[in-house]
């Protein structure tokens, strides 16, 4: 693992292979300098095909957050009232002696196991520290399941119903495309190390549009922006086929040969006009046939689009009806063309022998991660059974990202709810801990990764030792198991053996991506060609085998079987009543400096940030609202306040508040959550973050 020394003898620095952690799609290979013990420099690797030798503008402060002065580095045992803040030092024994007893105590209560509630998501995208010693332990005591939605899962059921799975495009084929759509994706922000790609395929003359509520850097950097209202993608899509269809510019024959239901998709599209698609979507007639013919003229159109666009109550079919596209103008045939929200499912690392189904002990429920607050402040969390006794928590920060965050703080706050929280610092959540526990950063463990924006496998290989008393989330399991007295060798498998066994494979795709190769390079391309045109004759894995524009899984759940538009919860046009009161639609995407709550308290990051609401000059003006005002952003859920950006950053009757802010670093201790809700999306009961009416005003 050591691939390079400082000096002549190779003594006292060393060069360490990595991988960034982070919930990202680049997964980048990070070279760590070591010396003396210390940390010195973290780069991107320069071989690396994606990273490039380049990190984005967080993980270039990777070091700025190991070492930083607020770092968890011994147990801390709560001594205030809840949410206080209040804690003080204790010894591991003795508070994995009060975690375990309390435990023990719930299981053999009259609620049961299921009564315990595990809480996590991407604070690593690791599969060692995010879901390997966790989820066994969880199966083995027999606790509630949590669905974990907060992210992806409608998009990926809406690519599932359509492609078969969450399989894109390769993001390497870009230079042989003719035309880059970047659809509700900010690309330079969230996806960075696509970029070069993009540059590329526009130097061999692509055009490259950006399709997004709001102007973003990304946006201005593109050679068209095209500003469409919020959750209204499906109505442009089906207008796109309009065109496409009525112009004779599908390929004809892709459709016949890898397709189902494209005459009935064909019927559907003559229903969506232009004229009646540039109502909704808030963009010209004019501006939807040029999309269109330009993207049926196209050899190989390459379409990106981001999680943001599945965000509201038609989310799932949004991303179906998107996924369509390809297919009807054959894009699927060429390198660069495709569409490509995630490339999870090429990657097929053995997820049995990392979470161990077979030990859990018999059924159990399942609580929607989204649905928290109403987990923690139902008498049955819910959904039926016993109401949740003990809360704990780790890769997350649920205070800060969950939706109704008010919800959440009041069930957080119960007496009677035990809470163990697994951190780095002492976030929003951390506060209403009973106990925090201090857990290992990227640099300090070992840990295996996939990618959802590329092709490569890496491993990471611990660069320095834990800082203080802090331990891998895995090892903290294992202790806590330990100490409940349970026994079972799952338990007891060491870091490098669970890599192993989740290289241990039969597929294909995972040839040659072994753990010695791994050690030996740091990251493996998966066993597919470059550039990866997965579907150019078919084979999509869907029950047909085919690109199905006609779901009969969809029939059976009850839905359209066809693409369509299916709008927002809270849509002007369907919830006229609501719009009234509050007529701007709220969308609070990604920070650039942050990365979810990630990275909120690095003061080089944030130094000079304040939270913000960036509204259009025609709004802003309609409520007296000028650049750099304080304003109060509210519904019927809750409020927060932001300084005001005016401008034209965003279309009219949208608003942007940059999030997630740590409450606790926000000067009215709130964020943008605070107006969300727990409703779900169509398809995969994904969160529905950005179907949120607001009205904003100046503030007192």
């Amino acid at each position: 693992m050591v691939i390079d020394s400082l000096n002549g003898d190779g003594a006292g620095a060393q060069v360490i292979r990595g991988a960034c952690p982070h919930d990202c799609p680049d997964c980048c290979a990070t070279l760590t300098t070591v010396e003396n013990g210390r940390a010195t420099r973290i780069q991107g690797d320069p071989d690396h095909p994606f990273t490039q030798g380049f990190l984005c503008a967080k993980v270039n402060r990777y070091l700025d957050r190991t070492y930083h002065k607020d770092r968890l580095t011994v147990p801390l045992r709560r001594t205030g009232p809840k949410g206080s803040g209040q804690f003080e030092p204790a010894t591991w024994d003795e508070a994995l002696t009060s975690i375990a007893e309390k435990l023990n105590a719930i299981r053999a209560s009259s609620d049961g196991p299921q009564s315990i509630l595990p809480y996590s998501y991407a604070g690593t995208m690791g599969y060692v520290q995010g879901e390997s010693m966790d989820r066994r332990f969880f199966n083995l005591i027999g606790a509630s399941q949590l669905d974990r939605t907060i992210c992806a899962t409608a998009g990926a059921a809406g690519m599932q119903m359509t492609v078969g799975a969450n399989v894109g495009a390769d993001a390497e084929g870009l230079p042989w495309s003719d035309l880059v759509l970047l659809w509700g994706t900010n690309t330079l922000t969230a996806n960075p190390h696509m970029w070069p790609y993009v540059t590329k395929a526009r130097e061999n003359g692509a055009t490259v549009i950006c399709i997004d509520p709001i102007r973003t850097r990304t946006a201005d950097q593109c050679d068209e922006w095209i500003g469409i209202r919020p959750g209204t993608d499906a109505a442009l899509a089906l207008a796109m086929m309009h065109v496409i269809f009525a112009e004779g510019l599908e390929d004809a024959d892709y459709i016949d040969r890898y397709t189902i239901g494209g005459d009935q998709l064909r019927d559907r599209a003559k229903e969506w006009t232009p004229a009646r698609a540039a109502t909704l979507c808030g963009i010209s007639e004019e501006t939807i046939v040029s999309l269109a013919r330009r993207y049926g003229r196209a050899k190989a159109a390459f379409l990106r689009i981001n999680y943001g666009l599945q965000r509201h109550g038609g989310g799932g079919m949004a991303v179906r009806t998107l996924a369509c596209l390809p297919a009807v103008c054959g894009h699927w045939r060429r390198p660069g063309g495709g569409i490509l929200l995630s490339s999870s499912k090429s990657f097929q690392f053995n997820k049995d022998a990392l979470t161990r189904p077979d030990l859990a002990t018999g059924p159990t429920r399942t609580i929607n991660m989204i649905k928290l607050g109403e987990a923690l402040n139902s008498p049955d969390a819910g959904v039926g059974g016993p109401p949740v006794k003990a809360f704990i928590c780790y890769n997350s920060n649920p205070a800060a990202v969950a939706p109704d965050r008010n919800a959440v703080v009041k069930g957080l706050a119960r007496e009677d709810l035990f809470s163990v929280v697994l951190e780095h610092f002492q976030t929003d959540t951390a506060d209403w801990a009973d106990w925090i526990l201090p857990a290992t950063t990227q640099l300090e463990h070992w840990d295996v990764h996939f990618s959802y924006g590329h092709l490569y496998a890496s491993l990471n290989k611990p660069a320095i030792a834990p800082i203080g008393e802090a331990k891998p989330n895995t090892e903290i399991f294992r202790l806590i198991a330990a100490k409940m007295g349970l026994e079972h060798p799952a338990l007891n498998e060491d870091d490098v053996a669970i890599i192993k066994g989740a290289l241990h494979t039969t597929s294909d795709r995972m040839t040659g991506v072994t753990f010695d190769a791994l050690a030996d390079k740091g990251w493996m391309r998966l066993n597919v060609p470059r550039p990866f045109v997965p579907f150019a004759e078919g084979n999509f894995p869907t029950p047909s085998g085919k690109c199905e524009f006609y779901s009969e899984r969809l029939k059976a759940m009850g839905m359209d079987p066809l693409p369509t538009f299916t709008p927002p919860h809270e849509f002007p046009e369907t919830t006229p009543v609501l719009a009234a009161r509050y007529p701007l639609q709220l969308i609070s995407s990604p920070r650039h400096q942050f990365l979810n709550s990630t990275f909120v308290n690095i003061d080089s990051l944030r130094r000079g940030a304040a939270p913000e609401v960036v509204l259009h000059t025609v709004d802003a003006g309609e409520r007296g609202i000028v650049e750099g005002m304080r304003v109060v952003v509210a519904n019927d859920r809750g409020f927060f306040t932001g300084v005001a950006r005016v401008g034209d950053a965003v279309r009219e009757g949208v608003a942007n508040a940059p999030s997630v802010w740590w409450t606790k670093l926000a000067p009215d201790g709130r964020n943008a959550n605070d107006t969300t809700s727990q409703l779900e999306t169509d398809l995969g009961r994904g969160p529905v973050f950005y179907d949120n009416l607001v009205e904003i005003s100046p503030a007192d």
